[in-house]
């Protein structure tokens, strides 16, 4: 992204993109603890509209190096009654309510729960080496889906996955994988495009046209 202001600090019609992201959890009737889990500076020293929302129902608690390490850091946060866990991305400003649902829902028959979108795009493997980029092969679309947040699980499921993942040092790219390695079941949730994760300037500029046209 660039500039002097983490992403998730950046705001989104006039509200920090991370309070958006959290927003569908803090809301939901079926989420009773939220924890937020922040670069240890900022863990010492809140974002000022984020203090006045801290206690029982929202904690704040520092981050790893890794993103496993800072999940792991947020479970290890949650009470014990929280007996399914969602992993939400900070920088993911228009999840949806009925999303959140759909996850929990999920998560409750015993399977880990992934947002997700089929993808539409032609993909295109490349060579990792060399210039002028030349593609290796075709990849056949049918079938994949783009993982989205929140992800939901089990909260033994995803102990168990974490503490595998930390035994044998692998990080992976999403919590969801981390279950699959550790022999867990995964279903897909639908989820809407509009669900984007912030990463780019272009991201940024297409979430403020989503907002303006009532996503």
């Amino acid at each position: 992204m660039g500039g002097a202001v983490p992403k998730q600090y950046l705001e989104l019609g006039g509200v920090p993109v991370l309070l958006r992201a959290i927003r569908p959890l803090t809301s939901h009737p079926d989420v009773c603890c939220t924890v937020v889990v922040l670069p240890l500076e900022d863990s010492a020293v809140p974002p000022s509209w984020l203090t006045p929302m801290i206690g029982d129902s929202l904690r704040i608690v520092a981050g790893g190096s890794a993103r496993t390490d800072s999940v792991r850091a947020g479970l290890a946060a949650l009470p014990p009654a929280c007996t399914i866990v969602l992993v939400q991305d900070g920088a993911r400003p228009l999840t949806r309510s009925e999303t959140v649902s759909a996850v929990i829902a999920t998560a409750r028959e015993g399977f880990g729960a992934v947002a997700a979108v089929p993808l539409g795009d032609t993909l295109k493997e490349v060579r990792k080496e060399g210039t002028p980029l030349r593609v290796v092969r075709t990849v056949p679309r049918e079938g994949l889906w783009r993982a989205q947040t929140p992800q939901g699980f089990p909260r033994p499921l995803l102990e168990r996955a974490l503490a595998r993942a930390a035994r044998d040092g692998y990080t992976g790219t999403d919590d969801a994988e981390l279950v699959e390695r550790a022999g867990g079941e995964i279903t897909i949730v639908p989820d809407s495009p509009d669900n984007l994760k912030i990463t780019t300037p272009a991201d940024l500029d297409l979430a403020r046209r989503l907002l303006d046209a009532g996503a």
